[in-house]
């Protein structure tokens, strides 16, 4: 029997109800924790702190970064831990995961809005776009090896393509709460589109990546 014949089977079997392992979102979460202070270590010893958090709008940024991104992960880890079961796939709702992006976005519409057009382009772009652009997914890969060696060490998903996509975007939101710390443009149009554009580039290739690296 082929690899791929076991697993719709499995799905299959268990198309009733999940498998169950209450212990597996806490190993998940905890492995998570681990590629998070390896994205915390890489991104003070590659690009360091921004120099202005003493100033009350900076902090303000950084905290609003910071909850884009923990949303982001939070919701993606909560379903990897579903779907990393098998059956688990049928509890995963992906419209869910799309809120915090929705949200930003709408934010960002906002503010541009109320913004002059002239100021449209500085506001989109910044001044480290391309550093976000590359630093992002470069830095997502460390919580991407840690979550794909988890799931794969004490999961079984059948859908692997939606739980790469899952663990690459919970790497991604882990990265970008990591680069919020250097990162210094401090527009809501920029978080939309830097950091959810690279988020969703790193669940993009985690799907892409799934079934290769998760397959059992």
């Amino acid at each position: 029997m082929k690899t791929d014949e076991l697993i719709g089977l499995l799905g299959a079997s268990f198309a009733s109800e999940p498998a169950k392992s209450p212990n597996l979102l806490r190993r998940i979460a905890l492995w998570a924790a681990a590629g998070a202070a390896g994205v915390l270590c890489l991104a003070l010893l590659a690009l360091g702190v921004r120099s202005d958090l003493g100033e009350g709008r900076a902090l303000t940024f950084l905290l609003a970064k910071l909850a884009f991104a923990f949303a982001v992960g939070g919701l993606a880890l909560r379903y990897l831990g579903r779907i990393a079961r098998p059956g688990g796939e049928r509890r995963v709702n992906l419209g869910i995961v799309a809120l915090p992006f929705a949200a930003v976005m709408v934010l960002a519409a906002f503010s541009l809005a109320s913004a002059p057009p002239a100021h449209w382009g500085t506001m989109l772009t910044g001044h480290m776009w391309l550093e976000c652009l590359v630093s992002i997914p470069a830095i997502a890969v460390v919580p991407f090896a840690t979550l794909t060696w988890a799931v794969r060490k004490f999961g079984a998903p059948t859908d692997l393509v939606r739980a790469g996509a899952l663990v690459g975007l919970a790497s991604g939101g882990v990265s970008a709460m990591g680069y919020a710390i250097h990162c210094m443009d401090d527009t809501v149009p920029f978080v939309a589109v830097w950091y959810g554009g690279t988020i969703a580039l790193c669940t993009l290739a985690g799907a892409l990546l799934g079934p290769r690296l998760m397959r059992w």
